[in-house]
C-alpha cells in the first residue's frame, strides 16, 4: 500500500521540479535518479552498520556521498556543481552494479537553479532504503504519472486490470514468466506478488495485509503483498530468475530495472529488444506469457523478420502471433488487445483468429469497459486468456462482458469499488477453466454478469471466423414471441450503403437525410422510396456504441455515408412504418451489439441483414403505426398545452390548455384499443 505520507512527498518533488522541468517523463527521470542516489547511500551506511565497508561510494567517489552532498555549510552553487558532477560520473563508478550504472547512463541536471535543486534533494533526503515493498508501491505511483500515450499507441495497463488478467491465468512458482512488451514491467510484478502469495502461510498472508489499502481490498482480483514463507532459498532463487521483460524504449527498460529492484529483483532480467523485427531471442520461450503490446503500427507498418507464422504489418497481429510461438506446450497466457483483433477482415487478422480457435489456444474472451484507460484513451479493448493445456479439451470458447471495473467511466475515473465486476468475472473464468479440466458441464450460476459459450465450429463458420461473442449470442439476448412469424431484414429488405457526404453536400432541393435529428439539403437524390435509415457510427464518441436514433424517409432523398436504407421489398408483407417502429424501439438491444470497434466504433450495414423481426399480418402492422402516430403526436400536444398552462396567467388560456389535455387523454384511451408496438417486443 502506498502510504500517504510517501505520495506527499513525491508530489511534492514534482511541484518543486515543474517550473524548471515540465514534462512528466523527464520528472520522473530526475526524481528516479535522485532516488537510487539516495538509495544507494542509505545501502553504505546500512553495511557501516552491520560491520561492513562502504562500495556504492568508496575510494575516489566518496566525495559524491548523500551525506556529504546534503552537509551544512555547503553553498547553493556548490550543491549543484557537486550533484551535477556525481550524477554524470556515476556510470564511471566500479563499485556500482551494472544495473545502476546503466540508470545513470546519460543522465544529466536539465536546470542551473541552485534554489530548486536544494528544495528538491530535501524532499528526496527524506525517502530510506529499507526493502519493504512501500519503495516499490511508491516507484509504481511515480510510474502512474507516465500514464499518458506513447508515439507507439502505449497506455499504462491500470494496477486493477493488471491484477486481474494475473489472477485468471494464474502463473506458478515453477513457471517462467514474460513480458515481451513491458514498459514499467507491472505484469511481472503482480505475477511475482501473486506467486509469493500463492506459497505463504495464511498468518503471513493476513500480517502482510494489514493496512492493505480499503479501496484496493474490495477488489478482491487485487494482489495484497505477502512473505512466500512456503518458498525454500532454492525456489526463491529460481523464482527470481524466471521474470523476463523486453521493450523497444530503453527508457522504459530503466525504469523497469529499477521498479523490479525496488520490488526484492536484485538481478532483474530486462532487455532492450524490438520484439517484432529483431531475431535475437526468437528461440526463447516461456511458460506464462502477460502482455498488454502496443495497439498501433507506424505509417506503413512493422516490417518484421521472416519467421512470423503470419503475414502482416500490424503490430497487434504480430505481438499476438509472437506470444502464442513462444509459449511452451502446455503454457498460458493473458493479453489485452484492441477490439479490432475480433472483426477486422483482412487476411493476417483472420488467420490469427483462426489459428487461435483451431490449434487450443483461446479459453475465453473478457470485454472491458470502454473506458478502462481513461483519461489518456477511450479504446473498446479485450482479455484473450489462451491456455494451450486446457483450450484444446473445449469444444466452446466462453465469452465474459464486463461493464463495470470498480470505476466510474468518466475521465476523472472515480472508484466504485462495490459496484465492480471483476471479482465475479474471475470466478466465472475459473470455474469454467476447472469444467473444462475435468470434463464436467459448465454453467454460470451469477446472473450479476453476461456470460456464455459459444462452440468453436460456430465461431469459425462466419466468413472470417469473427471473435465478437455478443454478434454470436444475439439470438439468446432477443427472444421474441413464438406466435408471430420471424425473418431476417435481409429477406425482406434491400439494405443500401448512403453515398453523400455528410459535410461536403451542396444544399439544393432534396432531402439529405444524416445521424443527427435535423436533416440537411442536397442538390441530388440518391435513392426513391419508403426507407427506414439506419447510422452506421456511433453517437458516443471513441470507444463506446451507441444510436441515438433512426429516421423514416419517404420520396425521393440523399443519404449521408455514415448511414445506411433498409427498403422493404414488398410493402403488403413488411409496413416500411412498422419496421421503423420496432427498430427504433428495440435499437439498443437489436442494433447496437452489432457495433464495433476499439476507437472509431461502426456498424457493417451486411450485418443488419441477419437481425431477427417480428412481421404479423399487415392490418396488425398498420394498427401499430397509427398506435405510434398517435401516441408522437399526443405528446407533441401534450408539451404545447403544459408551456401555455405554465407561462400563461390568462384564465381562458389555461381551461384551453386543459381542454388539450383532457382531449389527448382519451386519444391515448383509444390508442391502447388497438395493436401497440409493445405487444411485439422480445421479453
Amino acid at each position: 500500500m502506498l502510504d500517504l505520507e510517501t505520495k506527499r512527498r513525491i508530489d511534492t518533488a514534482r511541484d518543486i521540479l515543474v517550473g524548471k522541468v515540465p514534462d512528466p517523463k523527464s520528472q520522473v527521470e530526475q526524481i528516479t535518479i535522485a532516488l537510487i542516489y539516495k538509495f544507494m547511500d542509505d545501502m553504505d551506511a546500512e553495511a557501516e552498520e552491520l560491520g561492513g565497508q562502504r562500495s556504492f561510494f568508496a575510494e575516489g567517489f566518496s566525495r559524491y556521498g548523500w551525506a556529504k552532498l546534503m552537509r551544512s555549510g555547503l553553498g547553493g552553487h556548490e550543491v549543484l556543481n557537486l550533484y551535477a558532477e556525481a550524477i554524470g560520473k556515476m556510470p564511471e563508478n566500479p563499485g556500482i552494479p551494472l544495473l545502476f550504472r546503466d540508470i545513470f547512463k546519460n543522465a544529466f541536471l536539465p536546470y542551473r537553479d541552485p534554489e530548486t535543486l536544494r528544495a528538491f534533494l530535501k524532499v528526496i533526503d527524506g525517502f530510506e532504503y529499507d526493502h519493504s515493498e512501500r519503495l516499490g508501491d511508491a516507484f509504481e505511483y511515480l510510474l502512474s504519472i507516465l500514464g499518458s500515450q506513447g508515439d507507439a499507441g502505449q497506455f499504462r495497463t491500470p494496477r486493477h486490470i493488471i491484477d486481474f488478467v494475473v489472477s485468471i491465468v494464474d502463473p506458478k512458482k515453477h513457471e517462467t514468466v514474460l513480458d515481451p512488451a513491458c514498459g514499467t514491467a507491472g505484469f511481472l510484478i503482480s505475477a511475482y506478488k501473486h506467486i509469493l502469495q500463492a506459497n505463504s502461510t495464511q498468518s503471513a498472508v493476513q500480517t502482510s495485509k494489514a493496512g492493505h489499502d480499503a479501496t484496493a481490498s474490495l477488489h478482491s482480483s487485487r494482489i495484497p503483498p505477502a512473505r512466500g514463507d512456503l518458498l525454500t532459498p532454492d525456489e526463491r532463487g529460481r523464482l527470481a530468475a524466471s521474470f523476463k521483460g523486453y521493450d523497444i524504449s530503453p527508457d522504459m527498460v530503466r525504469l523497469s530495472l529499477v521498479n523490479l529492484y525496488l520490488h526484492g529483483f536484485t538481478d532483474p532480467h530486462i532487455y532492450e529488444y524490438d520484439t517484432l523485427t529483431s531475431e535475437d531471442r526468437w528461440n526463447e520461450h516461456a511458460d506464462v506469457i502477460f502482455a498488454n503490446p502496443p495497439f498501433m503500427s507506424p505509417k506503413g507498418g512493422i516490417k518484421p523478420h521472416t519467421r512470423f507464422s503470419i503475414r502482416s504489418k500490424r503490430s497487434e497481429v504480430l505481438f499476438l502471433d509472437y506470444i502464442i510461438e513462444h509459449l511452451s506446450p502446455t503454457g498460458k497466457a493473458g493479453v489485452i488487445v484492441p477490439e479490432g483483433i475480433h472483426f477486422v477482415a483482412q487476411s493476417g487478422h483472420e488467420t490469427l483468429r483462426r489459428t487461435l480457435i483451431e490449434k487450443g489456444f483461446l479459453l475465453a474472451d473478457i470485454t472491458l469497459p470502454h473506458g478502462v484507460f481513461k483519461p489518456y484513451a477511450s479504446v473498446k479493448t479485450h482479455i484473450l486468456v489462451i491456455d494451450r493445456a486446457i483450450a484444446r479439451r473445449s469444444n466452446s470458447v466462453l465469452f465474459v462482458e464486463i461493464e463495470n471495473d470498480g470505476y466510474s467511466q468518466s475521465d476523472t475515473r472515480e472508484p466504485l469499488p462495490l459496484q465492480s465486476q471483476l471479482p465475479v468475472a474471475k470466478d466465472v473464468v475459473l470455474s469454467f477453466k476447472e469444467a473444462v479440466r475435468t470434463g464436467s458441464t459448465w454453467e454460470c450460476a451469477d446472473t450479476s454478469i453476461r456470460s456464455y459459450v459459444v462452440p468453436k465450429p460456430q465461431l469459425l463458420g462466419t466468413s472470417t471466423a469473427h471473435l465478437l461473442g455478443r454478434w454470436h449470442d444475439l439470438p439468446n439476448r432477443v427472444i421474441h414471441r413464438s406466435d408471430v412469424p420471424l425473418f431476417t431484414i435481409g429477406e425482406l429488405c434491400r439494405i443500401e450503403d448512403g453515398r453523400s457526404p455528410n459535410m461536403a453536400t451542396t444544399p439544393g432541393e432534396f432531402v439529405l437525410v444524416v445521424p443527427a435529428e435535423e436533416r440537411k439539403s442536397s442538390q441530388h437524390w440518391d435513392f426513391e422510396g419508403k426507407a427506414v435509415c439506419v447510422p452506421l457510427v456511433s453517437s458516443a464518441g471513441h470507444g463506446k456504441a451507441d444510436i441515438k436514433r433512426l429516421h423514416y424517409q419517404e420520396g425521393r432523398f440523399a443519404l449521408a455515408t455514415t448511414m445506411c436504407a433498409l427498403f422493404p421489398k414488398d410493402e403488403t408483407v413488411l409496413r416500411p412504418r412498422f419496421l421503423y417502429v420496432f427498430l427504433s424501439a428495440m435499437c439498443t438491444d437489436l442494433l447496437v451489439p452489432l457495433m464495433c470497434g476499439a476507437t472509431n466504433v461502426t456498424m457493417d450495414s451486411r450485418q443488419l441483414s441477419e437481425v431477427l423481426i417480428p412481421v404479423p399480418e399487415a392490418s396488425v402492422q398498420d394498427e401499430v403505426v397509427e398506435s405510434y402516430l398517435v401516441e408522437t403526436e399526443v405528446a407533441a400536444i401534450d408539451r404545447v398545452a403544459n408551456a401555455l398552462r405554465q407561462s400563461s396567467s390568462r384564465k381562458e388560456v389555461i381551461q384551453f390548455a386543459e381542454r388539450l389535455l383532457q382531449d389527448t387523454m382519451k386519444l391515448r384511451r383509444d390508442a391502447q384499443n388497438r395493436a401497440n408496438v409493445s405487444a411485439f417486443l422480445p421479453s
